[in-house]
């Protein structure tokens, strides 16, 4: 056991002098060791790095292949649902609101809580404005609840009534920033807009966009060093129409 986590080196420590990530590692294997039937795990991983993170995941899966046990794992994480979940439950004040494989649940989310957890940074009340059956697309109007400028954005269609209220999620990966305004490109959504913010969080920098509504964006810190990025720089957004995903309000 002690080799299966990785912690025979931490037989003769005291509790006060190892690590966060050896404390879990040590809670997991005194949980295992005793042979459980089934493990219950709530949030267990919440306050580490991702690399410590990583590791225990890893420890963890293998020893979940190896001997079968049922785990049941709660968490906010959507790297550990896809890491371990074999079948995910959603819920939200105490009700089911989806479940299925972590492809299932996450791939097409319907629900906004669904949405977030699978990584949909930026979500948009919407409305739409007109559909072009011919090519598969209608024009969406985001609503921002401010006196911002109209945003409009080219979406897969779906079956919606005219006007009738939806949410648009779009991931912060997906959209591409551009100091001029591009020409000649696949993707249907080139909005002007204005950098808020810039902060960097590891190795990526998370951008905060005015474009009538305000999106987050990442990129690359070269990204950010090539295009002289700052805040008041003006930007071109560029979104492809099947980044943006169509929900149900």
């Amino acid at each position: 056991m002690l080799q299966a986590f990785r912690i025979d080196h931490l037989c003769q420590q005291r509790p006060a002098a190892i690590s966060g990530g050896e404390r879990q590692r040590v809670a997991l294997a005194r949980a295992l060791v005793t042979d459980p039937c089934v493990l219950l795990l709530d949030e267990p991983l919440a306050a580490l790095d991702a690399a410590t993170k990583s590791k225990i995941l890893d420890d963890l899966r293998r020893w979940n292949q190896a001997h079968g046990i049922p785990i049941l794992y709660v968490t906010h994480s959507r790297e550990e649902v896809l890491a371990l979940g074999e079948r995910v439950l959603v819920m939200e004040q105490g009700r089911i609101i989806a479940q299925g494989t972590p492809h299932e649940v996450l791939r097409a989310p319907l629900q906004e809580a669904v949405a977030q957890l699978a990584g949909f940074e930026n979500i948009f009340d919407a409305s739409v404005e007109s559909v072009h059956e011919d090519r598969g697309t209608m024009i969406c109007r985001l609503l921002s609840g401010e006196q911002g400028s109209p945003v409009l954005l080219e979406t897969p269609l779906i079956r919606a009534e005219g006007a009738s209220p939806l949410r648009v999620g779009i991931r912060a990966g997906d959209i591409m920033l551009a100091i001029t305004k591009p020409v000649g490109l696949s993707a249907r959504n080139v909005i002007a807009g204005r950098v808020v913010s810039l902060e960097r969080r590891d190795l990526i920098i998370s951008a905060r966009v005015d474009c009538g509504v305000e999106m987050e964006v990442y990129l690359t810190l070269a990204a950010r060093d090539a295009l002289h990025l700052e805040a008041g720089r003006e930007v071109w957004l560029v979104i492809k129409t099947h980044s943006c995903h169509l929900m149900q309000k």
